[in-house]
């Protein structure tokens, strides 16, 4: 086995963080688990606090942080519309101030390092699927900015620590995932979805339904993460990470229906202001440099994260 690293994780106790500490820790390494608990909550983490390699720090990446590490994952900013549009300024303060504060750590302590970035810097794309070289279509005004605009900035000053300072970087653009630990309130599609179907409540589509998303089961993502890490420094991204099935929202619900067993019925809104009509990663590079491929299909998937969900409902 390789040797034991010692791995910060910011971000750490959120959804897809936490499954990223339990795969690092299986690995044998030595986890920092950094969070301000925003949106990340104790309990995701809670079984992992009796494991001596693993430690858990309330702290919020808008400012710096003074610890030994090898590498760094910086997961942290909230990343559902509803969480990000809550406070927008913060959320530009932690893509932007966390990135120069991880990047500014990186390159004292000389650790690698990997930035999540998103699929929402492509905007509402122009271009589908949408390769890496595709450089977005965003508004640099709307309600979405906070985070499209903060996650641009953040792969910005990545690439010119890189550039600069030497630092060694890894940038992903994270599509849509899902999976156990996801917030129940976080206004994502899945979330939400089975949350309204386990309580019998109408299911809410925004628009008609037509507009697409890929989604990615968690333990796919973590994979990937884990891959990118490890591969060769010439290797910098950006990179997309996601499953390139397609899916329409319309088709969405109705899976969600027939897993739950819900009588729900289905409500149509207004579309949100931004709010992009396909979203579908093109995933040559991981395939190709990583060897990555998603595995766990829709329906798999779907059928854990309602377990989950069923058994969070119930204790609600």
């Amino acid at each position: 086995m390789e040797s034991s690293k010692r791995i910060l994780i910011t971000g750490g106790a959120g959804f897809i963080g936490s499954h990223l500490c339990e795969r690092l820790l299986g690995l044998g390494h030595e986890v920092l688990c950094v969070d301000n608990y925003f949106t990340g909550r104790r309990q995701n983490v809670a079984h992992l606090l009796a494991d001596p390699r693993f430690e858990l720090m309330r702290h919020d990446v808008t400012f710096p942080l003074y610890v030994e590490v090898d590498e760094i994952y910086n997961l942290a900013c909230p990343a559902s519309p509803v969480h990000y549009q809550h406070d927008p300024v913060q959320t530009t303060k932690t893509s932007v101030h966390g990135a120069i504060n991880m990047l500014g750590l990186a390159k004292r302590t000389r650790a690698k390092i990997f930035q999540a970035s998103t699929s929402e810097v492509y905007g509402d794309p122009e271009i589908h699927p949408q390769p890496e070289s595709y450089r977005g279509s965003v508004n640099p005004i709307g309600p979405r900015a906070c985070y499209d605009e903060g996650k641009r900035c953040a792969e910005t000053l990545c690439f010119d620590y890189q550039r600069q300072h030497g630092v060694r970087i890894k940038v992903a653009r994270i599509f849509n995932t899902y999976g156990p630990r996801m917030h129940p309130d976080d206004g994502r599609v899945v979330s939400n979805f089975i949350v309204q179907a386990l309580e019998g409540k109408p299911i809410t589509i925004y628009g008609d339904g037509s507009q697409t998303r890929s989604f990615c089961y968690v333990d796919d993502l973590v994979d990937a993460f884990v891959a990118l890490m490890d591969s060769d420094d010439s290797v910098t991204g950006p990179m997309n990470l996601g499953n390139p099935g397609e899916f329409t929202i319309a088709e969405l619900a109705s899976r969600v229906i027939e897993i739950t067993g819900s009588a729900s019925s289905v409500e149509y809104r207004p579309l949100p202001v931004d709010d992009p009509r396909q979203r579908q990663p093109d995933i040559s590079l991981a395939r190709g440099v990583l060897g990555w491929n998603p595995a766990v299909p829709l329906d798999r998937g779907l059928e854990k994260t309602v377990a989950y969900f069923r058994d969070l409902v119930r204790s609600r």
